[in-house]
């Protein structure tokens, strides 16, 4: 049964959060979100992690976050992602400074990847079982290609006390397939209890259990030559070179090949709550949450060991 590959998304500065957060310490030995995760990528069977980063700052990452870290319990493999970085007869817009977004990412990770894999954010804790719950599926893959799987989250276990949240609300089939992803952003609990999202004005409200997207997807190699042909298409719209914050993200990428019946993607239930520091004040409460988890033995207080 194959090893299903890892891939990081870390070359985000994380501007909102004020500094390089993926390597941020938030463990009690000054273990980052990221050691969390290829831990629990490691128990959950993963063979590799692949981690997008950008070379500004390549080099204080990686005397980071390298096998040697991990105790050799993982091969690690560094790929970039850079503005110039396009297909053929394309060239970055005069005056475009913002990445060309998460797909994008994800793309610079063709050349170094050639089994099932599954695509995380570096600063979002996703929680052991949502790391074995996609293991186990991508494992299942090896030869084929088209069958995708996401983990979804209740949007009641991902928002932030600190302030409004942005989520990819999915509708999904009776058997378990997304049928779209919408973007919504504003979403917060309210004075009265209530799930809401406001970015069309008016509040409207989300079932607690409403399946959301975390960007953490599970995607077959084939998805990498998609990728290309449909970047191709999306930088060939002069609207979105004109915009110079368009970016090219998974979702868009996802609803498309679903859209056209080109894939399917199975939506995975998990018991994980997600964890993540998209405002500074959230990050005492995922170190708590983080001593919690040792005191109930998911984690060890030394997680590598030294």
């Amino acid at each position: 049964m194959v090893k299903p590959t890892l891939l990081v998304l870390a070359a985000g500065m994380g501007s909102r959060y004020g500094s390089l957060k993926q390597m941020d310490g938030v463990g009690p030995n000054g273990e980052a979100i990221i050691d969390y995760s290829v831990y629990d990528a490691i128990r959950a069977g993963f063979g590799r992690v692949v981690f997008v980063i950008r070379h500004s700052f390549a080099e204080d990452f990686v005397s980071v976050f390298n096998a040697e870290r991990f105790g050799g319990k993982i091969e690690v493999e560094y790929v970039y992602q850079e503005l110039e970085n396009l297909p053929e007869g394309f060239s970055v817009p005069e005056g475009r400074q913002k990445p060309w977004g998460t797909n994008h990412a994800v793309m610079m990770a063709a050349e170094a990847i050639a089994e099932p894999f599954a695509v995380i954010n570096a600063d979002d804790f996703y929680g052991e079982d949502a790391y074995r719950t996609i293991g186990q599926y991508l494992a299942t893959l090896e030869g084929k290609s088209g069958e995708y799987c996401m983990v979804g989250y209740e949007v009641n276990k991902t928002l932030s006390e600190n302030g409004t949240v942005s989520r990819g609300v999915c509708t999904v089939t009776a058997d378990g397939y997304l049928e779209s992803m919408v973007e919504r952003t504003k979403i917060e609990r309210n004075s009265e209890g209530v799930i809401v999202f406001h970015d069309l004005g008016d509040d409207v409200a989300l079932e607690e259990n409403t399946p959301v997207s975390m960007n953490l997807f599970g995607f077959t190699p084939d998805y990498f030559a998609h990728s290309h042909k449909t970047f191709v298409e999306f930088l060939s719209d002069e609207a979105n070179m004109a915009n110079l914050k368009s970016e090219f993200f998974i979702p868009l990428m996802v609803n498309t090949l679903i859209g056209n019946g080109t894939a399917r993607m199975k939506v995975l239930s998990t018991t994980a709550k997600w964890f993540g520091v998209t405002y500074k004040e959230d990050k005492p409460q995922l170190m708590a949450k983080i001593e919690q988890l040792i005191a109930e033995g998911v984690y060890p207080r030394n997680l590598w060991g030294k």
